[in-house]
């Protein structure tokens, strides 16, 4: 018989306490989000979420116990999140929408089983239909795997996702409203010339972002075609190509008044490069990102950015699945949350 994984367990590998590994898996406050994903992570790699007890209850023949045990699977939500190290540097978005799926479950009285697993071969081996009531896709997942799932007809729904192969329920923030407002917000305190800079072929929410920005310029006559649009080809190292583009449009005289990232990474990356060519925030150039995550406001001056509610993706999610499994019949759905623009020092008014 295999051994039962621990807490203790994965608190050894990490060299972490016990209480932290607990804290962590349970989704409590007081542990750091890096501290959450490692733990994640390695309980997922040593099996802890896909076991089954190992062990009988006072009270129980082993017969009820497997029959309670079975039935507790039976109540259980799987949470894919395939790639949650490789679509972005910051972790914490993901990590505050699995706040909010843990949350919500555990008000539902539902169980979660958390999978990381990249390879469709593998992914399947763990994948027992019969055992979980849905899946619930956190960012990027394989069409593979989604087929996969789509096939055995496990009810689904997708976060910050979505797949023209598959018919499902997705949840995202307005990406294209919250650019929208915002760009149309830096429009109105004076910027007439706005940079954009992002790989809008990345995802879903990137491509809607950049056309939220288009068609503020446009509406206002400001649009220039690809003027002002830097296209990071990875998701990975932006300090220097946007250094190179800012050094480029300083040359030329056409450096912009303000500039929008993707999202708060790239934003703050911007920002970096800025300071190293002697550019002051917001003095010489306004700055925006995207997603609010909590180092927008770890540098000065700290970052305007539109808010996404993440932990409120997390919760819709699940409230979405559950409907779903009650209603197989009705038609898909694409939800919309809407993002709060946050104003802070970063941007300014353009100078008479």
């Amino acid at each position: 018989m295999t051994n039962k994984i621990t807490m203790q367990q994965i608190a050894d590998q990490l060299g972490v306490s016990k209480y932290v590994v607990s804290k962590a898996l349970s989704g409590k406050k007081g542990v750091s989000e890096s501290t959450k994903e490692r733990v994640i992570q390695v309980a997922s790699q040593l099996g802890y979420f896909a076991q089954s007890s190992g062990y009988l209850k006072p009270g129980r023949t082993s017969r009820e116990e497997k029959a309670q045990q079975e039935s507790d699977r039976r109540q259980s939500i799987l949470v894919l999140m395939p790639n949650i190290r490789f679509q972005t540097r910051d972790s914490v978005y993901w990590g505050r929408i699995l706040d909010g799926i843990t949350s919500r479950l555990e008000d539902k009285g539902i169980g979660m089983i958390i999978v990381m697993e990249q390879k469709v071969d593998s992914f399947m081996h763990l994948l027992k239909p019969e055992a979980i009531l849905g899946m619930i896709g956190v960012g990027e997942v394989a069409s593979g795997m989604l087929l996969e799932i789509h096939r055995l007809g496990v009810p689904m729904v997708l976060v910050d996702h979505e797949d023209p192969l598959i018919p499902t329920d997705t949840v995202f923030v307005n990406n294209y409203d919250g650019m929208y407002r915002l760009t149309k917000h830096l429009i109105g305190i004076g910027h007439r010339s706005i940079g954009f800079i992002g790989n809008i072929r990345y995802s879903q929410s990137f491509f809607d972002r950049w056309n939220g920005f288009r068609i503020a310029m446009e509406e206002f006559g400001l649009w220039s075609g690809l003027d002002h649009f830097t296209d990071l080809e990875s998701m990975e190292h932006f300090d220097e190509p946007i250094k190179a583009w800012l050094q480029r449009c300083k040359k030329q005289r056409t450096l912009p008044t303000a500039i929008i990232g993707a999202n708060d990474s790239i934003a703050i990356d911007a920002y970096r490069a800025m300071r190293e060519l002697g550019m002051d925030v917001p003095s010489d150039i306004s700055l925006s990102g995207f997603d609010n995550i909590e180092d927008s406001v770890r540098h000065y001056p700290p970052l305007s950015t539109v808010n996404v509610p993440k932990e409120a993706l997390g919760a819709r999610a699940v409230d979405k699945l559950l409907e779903r499994i009650d209603r197989s019949n009705e038609p898909m759905e694409k939800i919309l949350v809407r993002g709060e623009i946050v104003f802070r020092q970063s941007t300014a008014p353009v100078k008479a």
